[in-house]
């Protein structure tokens, strides 16, 4: 496993290529109402990431044919936006997206509401949201890759809901995908030891029912089994001497 340490002027990068990124997830965010379709948030997506000069690096990775992941209600993550495909009051919305700047890539993912929602369903958001923060206390030098996992794992079981296991965090840098893996769910060994310098894109994928997924026809789209709601939460971090950075929120 070949895992990354960045040095100063690369942390400088990714920096800026995580409050770049966030400035995109906000624009988008604003858009979000019943009667758009998921196909305008991925163009304005795409033409806020291009506005402030970087690439999108999900377009055209692995052939995913579009700049953001759009994915609503029971789709998971990687959802294909669509012009036929509109949002209504009560559905929520998972928006991935990434950027390259300079020849480094940030990686976040947000879930948001689209018009009132069940308290229920605001529930998973929250959780699925706070199950981050409670597993990047663990995210210091010192402590172990796992550490991070198990905190995710206590705080969303302790509700109820799904963890997703087939798909897991990941480190980043000059690749949008780098080792090591980082799961949500419980680990048996400890994983390696956190250096500061590590980059990390932490993102607790949970459901409100069973943990079990499915691949749809196109490839890509990653549904919940049971069709129940899912929610998602991304940030791309830096370990450092003490508290982690969160790159992509500010």
């Amino acid at each position: 496993m070949a895992v990354t340490i960045k040095s100063a002027r690369e942390i400088e990068l990714m920096r800026e290529a995580g409050r770049l990124l966030e400035i995109v997830h906000d624009e988008m965010g604003r858009i979000i109402k019943p009667g758009i379709s998921t196909w305008e948030i991925n163009e304005c997506g795409d033409k806020m990431i291009r506005k402030l000069g970087c690439v999108p690096n999900f377009l055209n990775y692995g052939g995913f044919p579009a700049a953001i992941c759009v994915s609503v209600n029971e789709e998971v993550v990687h959802g294909i936006p669509r012009r036929e495909h509109i949002l209504k009051e009560g559905d929520i919305v998972s928006l991935d997206a990434g950027l390259i700047y300079k020849g480094y890539h940030s990686d976040a993912a947000r879930t948001h509401r689209v018009g009132r929602v069940s308290e229920e369903v605001q529930k998973l958001l929250d959780v699925t949201k706070q199950s981050f923060f409670e597993g990047i206390k663990m995210a210091r030098p010192g402590n172990h890759l796992h550490d991070i996992s198990n905190a995710i794992d206590d705080y969303v079981s302790s509700f109820g809901f799904g963890i997703v296991e087939d798909l897991v965090g990941h480190g980043i840098g000059t690749k949008l995908h780098e080792d090591p893996q980082v799961p949500n769910f419980r680990q048996k060994k400890k994983g390696m030891k956190l250096i500061p310098g590590m980059t990390l894109a932490v993102e607790p994928m949970i459901n409100m029912g069973s943990k079990d997924v499915v691949w749809l026809e196109d490839q890509w789209t990653v549904i919940t089994k049971d069709h129940k709601p899912s929610a998602h939460y991304e940030n791309t971090i830096l370990i450092t001497d003490g508290e982690p950075e969160l790159l992509t929120l500010h």
